[in-house]
């Protein structure tokens, strides 16, 4: 496994623990709020699947060598790109953002920063990410199969945070 793999995964792994972090924090605000958490079962599922990528990511690396394609700095180029889009959502929803679906009944939906042109996207990040950073490394596997099954999640899961989000503007939303 190539020491650029294992200083990406690091780097990798430290992003996805501070934006479980930030995660917590504003779902501790929401509830007190009483903000109301739809979607569980398939969160679970979400949670699963991407302890799952992240296994299989470093199983095929060990098992490829992980050598960067085209050049060392590409993964860590599109590591910046991508946590600069995530961080502007981040920032846009503010305590708002979060994993998990929460929803502050009769808050109305976010429609500035990035939501304003593109509905969800955060998602459109995660989306890139499952393929991307595993292509970078050469690991076709688990881009090519995260990414599939991350696509159809996220389309389950969109649909779940839109019900929810309209439901958020009628006043008493009934949890899942």
């Amino acid at each position: 496994m190539s020491i650029w793999f294992k200083y990406f995964f690091a780097l990798l792994a430290a992003e996805r623990l501070i934006e479980l972090l930030i995660a917590r924090r504003n779902a501790q605000w929401m509830r007190a709020r009483g903000g109301v958490e739809y979607g569980i079962p398939l969160t679970r599922v979400i949670v699963g699947f991407h302890i799952t990528w992240f296994a299989g990511l470093v199983y095929e690396a060990s098992l490829t060598g992980a050598e960067p394609l085209l050049s060392p700095l590409l993964p860590f180029i599109l590591f910046l790109l991508l946590q600069a889009a995530r961080y502007w959502c981040i920032l846009t929803l503010g305590r708002f953002w979060n994993t998990r679906i929460l929803i502050l009944p009769g808050h109305p939906p976010v429609v500035r920063g990035p939501y304003r042109w593109i509905r969800h996207p955060n998602y459109w990040v995660v989306r890139l990410e499952m393929f991307l950073y595993p292509w970078a490394f050469q690991c076709w596997i688990t881009g090519l199969v995260g990414g599939l099954i991350n696509l159809l999640l996220l389309h389950f899961r969109i649909r779940q945070e839109d019900e929810a989000l309209g439901r958020s503007r009628s006043p008493a939303p009934s949890p899942d």
